[in-house]
């Protein structure tokens, strides 16, 4: 975990951001006071580099207000925010995520507050008890080596994993998240039901696929450097970030392909209240979607399609079971339990 302690200090925005009449502007008295506050600390769970960075530099050049931000996976913001509420010295004025959300609810952490953009969104990006607001969504998908396994070769249904070829082959990430074997086994679960997804994870167990214990990023790049063909369970835009790259990097969807929501919330003791409030319009806003578009990230604009048309999730071209934090968190400890249970 990296903290950028005097925030980010030098503005450069790859690409200009594109202006549109549809976009709807931030209430001047909210920028007003966001530029009292100054400065807005981000728990984030993204990648720096490739979205957290832009979306500060973005953000902090449209309004001068400076971000300065911690990143670290789901679980420890979590603990974090806990431990901050208990002693009553709040340090984060807004964080994301994307399954943990109830907890944190529940332990009324979370201001109750929604950016003007949240009208207009698809429902499944909108928390209807007004708590969180999704600003990109993750597609979690197979994904491969295109040189050791040739595109049209890999795996495109479940079934088709059990094939004999690829015992031993497969890999994904241990961890408790939506993107590891947890998440892989409530997909299977969701889409085929207990009775028959438990007999197929049964049968997926005799392949003998590999628990790593890091992210699913740090899985894929293991499958990019040739030690494994696949990995059963990765960001589907990962694949797409490195392909763009040059890497051999592919991504291919299997029967039911899981997407839930990387959502946005202003904490309720935030120090900064008004300028976390900004940072969450920001993000949901057109000009907030255009930099998570051009990081290769999904949107939940429909006005603000991704760069590669193939990444746009369509019911034509395969099956998409939507999951919300709340369902995530309560599920993902069970699911966890199998997983290990199962395969481990």
């Amino acid at each position: 975990m990296g903290r950028q302690e005097n925030g980010i200090r030098a503005v450069c925005v790859a690409g200009a951001l594109l202006a549109s009449p549809l976009a709807l502007a931030a209430d001047a008295a909210l920028i007003e006071a966001a530029k009292k506050d100054g400065s807005l600390t981000w728990y984030t769970t993204q990648l720096i580099d490739q979205l957290g960075r832009p979306l500060a530099e973005a953000f902090q050049k449209k309004y001068g207000v400076r971000v300065d931000y911690v990143r670290a996976d789901s679980y420890v913001v979590a603990q974090r925010l806990i431990s901050e509420a208990q002693a009553g010295k709040m340090g984060a004025d807004v964080f994301d995520g994307n399954s943990i959300t109830l907890a944190l609810k529940k332990q009324n952490i979370i201001m109750k507050w929604q950016p003007d953009h949240a009208a207009r969104l698809p429902k499944q990006y909108v928390d209807p008890d007004g708590y969180w607001t999704a600003a990109s969504s993750s597609v979690i998908t197979l994904g491969y080596n295109n040189k050791l396994v040739p595109t049209g070769t890999q795996p495109k249904t479940y079934e088709e994993l059990l094939d004999p070829k690829w015992t031993g082959k497969l890999a994904w990430s241990s961890l408790p998240n939506p993107s590891g074997s947890a998440g892989f086994v409530g997909n299977v679960l969701i889409s085929m039901g207990n009775d028959k997804g438990m007999d197929y994870l049964r049968r997926l167990a005799k392949q003998r696929i590999v628990n790593i214990p890091l992210a699913a990023r740090q899985v894929l790049d293991q499958v990019i450097a040739g030690e494994y063909p696949i990995a059963a369970n990765i960001f589907r835009n990962h694949a797409v970030i490195s392909a763009s790259s040059g890497a051999p990097s592919a991504w291919s969807p299997l029967d039911a392909t899981m997407a839930y929501s990387l959502v946005y919330s202003v904490t309720r003791e935030a120090p900064h209240p008004n300028a976390g409030k900004l940072f969450v319009d920001f993000v949901t806003s057109r000009d907030g979607q255009i930099v998570i578009r051009d990081a290769d990230y999904m949107t939940i604009d429909p006005e603000v399609p991704p760069r590669d048309p193939a990444m746009t999730l369509d019911e034509k071209r395969f099956h998409v079971v939507y999951y919300t934090p709340e369902q995530l968190e309560e599920q993902i400890p069970k699911w966890r339990s199998l997983a290990k249970d199962i395969f481990e």
